[in-house]
């Protein structure tokens, strides 16, 4: 089965167990905005609790705050938002469809990668272990000539987005004949400029109203509460501040399901530095970074940095995390140092001063800012989209079965009486009651022990308990383990210590050590 195939199963199954569902799909759905379902959110949730004890409870010179989605409009006027907020559109006048103009060069650029790709696969497969990957793609003459090509789109690519270049960029299209993926066409538009912000009114009738915009990130947030934490906190530098917050991007060509919304979430972090230490500190948080993907467990090959072809305007060095996701490597985090960029404007634009006084240099200066920023909804995406499997059983059975790390599963376990009768429910309830003060449990009675299990495998359930006949005697039940189906019996009194240590978040934290 292919990607795109089995990207379509992912989303069809993530609807069906109640991981999402599309807004408003009782009036046939709202584009690009979606709901996450009762496993969904729990999901999310976790995720959320994940990153923020990272940041907050292991980092002892990091707060967090919950700054508001309103905010003054000048706000967006100082950070760059209103005039420079904008991502290059093109739409092909056949199939009347929208694009990012950087995407589709991006896509063409990620089709001659995949090509070396399948390239090296094949000679690994052919060669064995006597392949050397490192001379094969220093000399094989297909991968030299599509490296040729990435190189030389690329470098035209990065001019032209540092130039802000829109003919280049539309006539990088042409040269290399990128077409419309719905409608195979080359017929392009010129390709334009478009704001990202939503923009709404404030006040009790509209003449009074003021423009004000829906925020189209968090990090703004904590810029302007900058000091009332540094004061309120009594933090010294270098210090951080965290959020997980909503933020709404008018985005014209929204796709890939929640890759990317024009309503989603994101847990950033802004750390606090004296000018000319930030490059130490933004090596040192693109590593720790990384090692907090890691540390999940998923393929570290899943994963890779890529530098910025064009900084944005208030960064010196911007790196991403990308994420090999089913429609190809994509970013998953981004790692600025956005220099004093955002605090020197809000003290231009508010008259506020904004300086730091350092008794240890003792003089005061405008901190720089590393910048950590995930989507929190690209994570779930990436966490989803990894675990789904689809699975040939040695029996000849299908299941499908969510791999999530089980300490961010949405339910830990579920406790299974083996018939609804005998007194076997009433002992499936007392392990109920005693598990569910520490983790999300569920008790499942209805069907066959084996539908019970696939419908558990589907929603990622680590661990199932089954009571039975045996149990009441003594007090002995199974406990299955749902990535290898492996069961074995245990007291009824181990089940929450056992639970307890495979689904602690302590083992992941002790891997981003």
């Amino acid at each position: 089965m292919n990607q795109e195939d089995l990207f379509k199963n992912l989303i069809a199954h993530c609807k069906e167990y109640g991981f999402i569902f599309q807004s408003s799909e009782v009036y046939d759905g709202l584009s690009a905005v979606y709901d996450y379902g009762q496993n969904g959110s729990e999901l999310k949730n976790n995720i959320k609790e994940y990153w923020w004890k990272s940041m907050v409870q292991l980092h002892e010179n990091i707060v967090g705050i919950d700054s508001a989605i309103f905010m003054h409009p000048t706000i967006w006027k100082a950070s760059g938002h209103v005039d420079a907020f904008n991502d290059p559109l093109i739409d092909n006048k056949d199939s009347k469809k929208r694009y990012r103009a950087d995407v589709l060069i991006e896509d063409h650029i990620a089709k001659y990668e995949q090509k070396i790709d399948k390239d090296v696969t094949k000679a690994s497969e052919k060669f064995g272990a006597s392949f050397d990957k490192e001379m094969f793609l220093k000399t094989n003459p297909n991968v030299l000539r599509n490296q040729q090509k990435i190189d030389e789109i690329h470098t035209r690519f990065a001019k032209a987005l540092n130039d802000s270049n829109l003919e280049e960029l539309r006539q990088i299209i042409i040269d290399n004949e990128i077409v419309c993926p719905i409608s195979g066409s080359k017929n392009w538009t010129e390709v334009r400029q478009f704001n990202l912000m939503f923009s709404t009114q404030m006040g009790s009738v509209s003449e009074d109203a003021n423009t004000i915009y829906l925020r189209p990130e968090t990090a703004q947030g904590i810029f302007v509460n900058y000091l009332n934490v540094q004061k309120t906190g009594r933090m010294k530098i270098p210090f951080g501040i965290a959020q997980i917050g909503k933020a709404f991007r008018n985005e014209i060509v929204a796709r890939q399901f929640i890759f990317r919304m024009r309503e989603f979430e994101q847990m950033e972090m802004q750390f606090f530095v004296r000018p000319g230490e930030e490059m130490k500190w933004y090596e040192y948080w693109k590593e720790k970074r990384m090692k907090w993907h890691h540390a999940l467990g998923i393929s570290q090959n899943k994963y890779r940095f890529h530098n910025h072809d064009k900084l944005a305007h208030y960064a010196n060095a911007a790196a991403d995390i990308e994420f090999e996701f089913p429609f190809g490597f994509k970013e998953l985090e981004g790692i600025h140092s956005r220099t004093d960029f955002d605090l020197g404007r809000h003290q231009e634009f508010s008259g506020k001063k904004m300086q730091y006084f350092d008794p240890e240099l003792n003089e005061s200066y405008i901190p720089y800012v590393v910048e950590t920023s995930i989507g929190l909804d690209r994570t779930f995406l990436a966490i989803v989209g990894n675990a789904y499997t689809e699975e040939k059983l040695e029996d000849g059975t299908d299941r499908v079965v969510m791999k999530i790390p089980a300490a961010l599963a949405p339910v830990k376990a579920t406790v299974m009486p083996l018939v609804k009768k005998d007194g076997l429910p009433e002992k499936a309830r007392e392990i109920m009651d005693k598990l569910k003060f520490d983790f999300n449990c569920q008790i499942d009675e209805k069907d066959s022990i084996g539908k019970r299990y696939r419908r558990q495998d589907a929603i990622g359930t680590p661990f199932c308990i089954t009571v039975d006949h045996q149990t009441l005697e003594d007090n002995m039940v199974t406990i299955r383990y749902r990535d290898t189906m492996v069961q074995e019996r245990i007291p009824m009194d181990s089940v929450n210590k056992i639970i307890a240590e495979k689904v602690s978040m302590k083992t992941l934290f002790e891997k981003q050590a």
